[in-house]
């Protein structure tokens, strides 16, 4: 008899979103902690990326570091099933506009993120941000975790940490 080992996929998650501020990173890390105790796995680029101010630190030059980050991120994007797109903010942050641009193109679930009010009751996205987005966008975290839900009954990944 033939054992065959199987392996539950936990569903990955690329946080995108602006993390320059202290404000930033805490509300990205407080996404980040809510979306593992749901049972996913998570990258979180302050936490597990390069930051810019150790690489050049240890006297890498700006252009090598900028690169490296780059291609950091790239591959964790590769590497994601789900990208979760921080909208805060009056504008949406650069950076992360163009990684949900590349996790689109490559295939990958987008879901976008917009708790500010303000925003919410402009109506004023932008159409390929909305597109990128396939047009889901949570008000919180309550309707995040439902468009999870649906993304993981229709791709059939588990969330189980067993």
């Amino acid at each position: 008899m033939v054992l065959m080992e199987w392996k539950i996929h936990m569903i990955r998650i690329y946080i995108a979103g602006p993390l320059f501020s202290e404000a930033e990173r805490q509300y990205n890390k407080h996404l980040s902690d809510f979306l593992e105790n749901f049972g996913f796995e998570t990258f979180l680029p302050q936490r597990d990326g390069h930051k810019l101010s150790d690489l050049l630190a240890n006297e890498t030059t700006k252009s090598a570091a900028m690169n490296k980050i780059f291609n950091h991120d790239i591959n964790e994007l590769k590497k994601a099933d789900v990208v979760i797109f921080v909208m805060e903010g009056r504008v949406p942050d650069e950076g992360a506009c163009v990684e949900i641009g590349y996790a689109y193109a490559r295939g990958k679930e987008c879901i976008g993120l917009k708790t500010d009010p303000r925003t919410l009751m402009s109506d004023a996205d932008n159409p390929l941000i909305l597109g990128a987005l396939n047009y889901r966008i949570a008000k919180n975290l309550k309707e995040l975790e439902v468009f999870l839900c649906q993304i993981k009954e229709t791709k059939g990944i588990s969330t189980d940490t067993d």
